[in-house]
């Protein structure tokens, strides 16, 4: 995204140049965090280049991929690689059936023993032989599709399940937004009503009774955020990714519909 956005700042003859440089390179790959179907194709614009798209951990190594050579899909991670078996199970460890969510369990060589000098940490991270990622996911003609972190971005709101990453590539496509983070904030009514922090484009303005009436033609009426922050930035780590227990917490502090910093 900082990569786009320093296109788009630059000169004709700059972009023309950085163009041609991409042009040049043989691969393209994303991770440390979901890529937005957005970000993906205008990436594509840009460069030339599909994102090559793929998932894991460092106590797994690589475990799904999109294909080096083949179809990308977007918003998918693909298919698991060589040697590595991936498994959907449901809250109470039972496989989920075709099309169901699950938690993401890994198995392989490239699976890691153990956390040094932590039996506690190590026995809770594994289940019958299987690494639990902690990540949700779920099979789409034969390619899995990351929905978020089971604790983080799985929302519980009026008895749905709902992935606040599904909710965050939709709020990207309004033209005031040019970030967007989603998070459950605790409701005593809703068990989790849905928040959104958003960062706008420039000269951008945003209010929450405008914005869920356009959302509610994209989205389910339980997935509409109900709580609205407008932030200059999102927090995020020197990673990249963005902090959602931070921002959780910031909204915590907040009334949920004035700007802040």
């Amino acid at each position: 995204m900082r990569l786009i956005a320093a296109w788009e700042a630059a000169s004709a003859e700059r972009r023309a140049r950085l163009n041609s440089a991409c042009r040049r390179l043989r691969l393209m790959v994303s991770g440390s965090a979901a890529l937005p179907v957005s970000t993906l194709e205008r990436w594509k614009e840009i460069s030339g280049h599909i994102l090559l798209e793929r998932y894991g951990m460092t106590e797994i190594g690589m475990a799904l991929s999109n294909p080096l050579h083949g179809e990308r899909v977007p918003g998918s991670v693909g298919t698991p690689l060589p040697n590595v078996e991936v498994q959907l199970v449901g809250e109470n460890g039972e496989r989920a059936s075709s099309g169901v969510a699950g938690e993401i369990e890994v198995r392989g060589p490239s699976v890691f023993a153990e956390y040094w000098g932590q039996p506690d940490a190590t026995r809770d991270a594994f289940r019958d032989g299987w690494f639990r990622t902690g990540d949700t996911a779920v099979v789409e003609d034969g390619r899995y599709r990351i929905l978020g972190r089971t604790n983080i971005d799985i929302l519980k709101t009026g008895g749905h399940k709902v992935s606040a990453l599904e909710i965050e590539e939709a709020l990207r496509q309004h033209t005031a937004v040019a970030e967007c983070a989603v998070v459950g904030v605790p409701d005593a009514e809703w068990g989790e009503r849905v928040a959104a922090a958003v960062v706008l484009n420039n000269g951008g303005a945003l209010e929450l009774s405008s914005f869920r009436a356009w959302a509610k033609e994209l989205l389910a009426a339980h997935k509409v955020p109900s709580r609205l922050l407008v932030l200059d930035a999102l927090p995020r780590n020197a990673m990249g990714k963005v902090m959602k227990p931070a921002l959780a917490a910031l909204f915590r502090t907040t009334n949920g519909s004035d700007r802040a910093s």
